[in-house]
């Protein structure tokens, strides 16, 4: 049989509108929804990187310590982590559609109320407001973006999530820099404000109002295995990202003598190599399952950071660069598989809960990063320090994530859950 043959075969045996693993192509409403609810979450990652950047701005405009303005961002981390578990449970009882809204329109009166302020005081106030609401966000967000998806192909949903918070953390800084510059750092705070309303206004229109069939009380048990080890994998990615990232910025600034600018630069590139890889992330899992990207991206980053910890390798220069792309290409190969992973071991009914355990698994990871990287270099950022750090770094992906990442499983069967759509939005 000729080529031409072969391929009109092949073509038959798929089926009209199936793709080329045989499958039913998705609904248009499963991408609209999928977009709706990664606007939202990409807005709790802007939020972060657009506020950090007006803060030296704040502190002279309120006539404080800039070491005071820290609290600013501290304060919306402590209410966003608490109020992650009351809002994952609240997603499951009355649906995600419901949950977000509530969720982003806390958020945005808090941004609305902080653009106003004119107190320390009242601004971090104004933020455990904005916290409160993104802790309400973040798991109806993650459980509305895989809802239009059966379990098998939610890989490729999950790696356009992941490629947005790279997307969000490169336009963050850019944004915040022009409208602080422009129009003061009160701009920040007002710009927040219009981008939750859409949000706001995506969700309502594109995620139906879901409610699903649950146990007594909406306590069933969370299988402790496999969301123990995704827990524990997103957990120990992020210690590794941000007390990397901590590491670097440090370094590149205090001892070598970059500028802020030319630091964040290196970072950037870090990021972009993050959000490329996901959705390739998201393509493996669903053709091989949770185990292989993980164990795959724990080895890159750990081999990338051994190779940085050798003494004689530069920490600054071309070489470093290059040194950082198999670092940045596997961490960003780890969030597709864990979010898989424990979505896919719990009916739809447990999303928000296993979401919201998800996010304060990477939050105290983020903690548990940045602060073993400050103790690190409690002594001053020498290269000598900056070498031993990363060694600890690569020694957790390689003697902690890798057998954690197989535990995540391959093609497990996953739990399929019925819901009850009550209106298309």
């Amino acid at each position: 049989m000729s080529a031409a043959g072969a391929q009109r075969s092949r073509r038959r045996s798929r089926g009209p509108g199936r793709d080329r693993a045989g499958r039913e192509p998705l609904p248009r409403s499963a991408w609209t929804r999928l977009a709706a609810c990664t606007a939202a979450a990409a807005l709790l990652q802007l939020d972060g990187t657009v506020i950090t950047v007006a803060l030296p701005s704040v502190a002279r405009s309120l006539h404080v310590s800039s070491s005071a303005t820290a609290t600013v961002l501290s304060a919306y981390f402590v209410s966003y982590a608490v109020f992650l578990f009351p809002g994952g449970r609240l997603v499951d009882r009355f649906g995600a559609r419901s949950v977000a809204l509530v969720g982003l329109g806390l958020f945005a009166a808090g941004a609305a109320l902080g653009a106003i302020v004119s107190s320390l005081g009242l601004l971090v106030a104004t933020r455990v407001l904005q916290g409160a609401g993104a802790g309400l966000v973040s798991p109806a967000a993650l459980a509305g973006a895989v809802s239009g998806f059966p379990p098998e192909r939610r890989g490729g949903a999950l790696g356009i999530w992941g490629a947005s918070a790279g997307v969000s953390n490169l336009i963050g800084p850019l944004l915040g820099g022009l409208l602080t510059v422009a129009l003061g750092w009160r701009a920040d705070w007002w710009a927040l404000v219009p981008l939750a309303l859409l949000a706001a206004l995506a969700i309502e229109r594109h995620l139906p109002s879901i409610v699903h069939e649950m146990g007594p009380a909406g306590r069933d048990p969370l299988p402790a295995g496999r969301i123990g080890a995704a827990a524990f994998t997103a957990g120990l990615t992020f210690a590794v990202m941000i007390g990397s990232f901590y590491l670097a910025e440090q370094y590149l600034q205090r001892a070598v003598g970059y500028s802020a600018l030319g630091a964040s630069a290196v970072l950037v590139l870090v990021a972009l190599l993050v959000g490329a890889a996901a959705p390739l992330s998201g393509r493996l899992v669903d053709a091989r399952g949770e185990r292989f990207p993980a164990v795959l991206g724990f080895a890159t980053a750990g081999a990338g950071l051994a190779l940085l910890a050798i003494p004689s390798v530069s920490l600054h220069g071309i070489g470093s660069i290059l040194l950082l792309v198999p670092v940045g290409v596997g961490l960003g190969l780890l969030f597709v598989p864990t979010s898989r992973a424990a979505l896919n071991a719990v009916p739809a009914a447990s999303h928000g809960r296993v979401s919201s355990l998800l996010s304060v698994a990477r939050l105290v990871g983020a903690a548990a990063g940045a602060g073993l990287a400050g103790l690190a270099l409690a002594g001053g950022p020498t290269a000598a320090t900056v070498h031993d750090a990363l060694a600890v770094a690569a020694a957790l992906c390689l003697l902690a994530g890798l057998p954690a990442g197989s535990r995540l499983g391959d093609r497990a069967e996953p739990v399929h859950s019925a819901g009850v759509a009550l209106g298309d939005g």
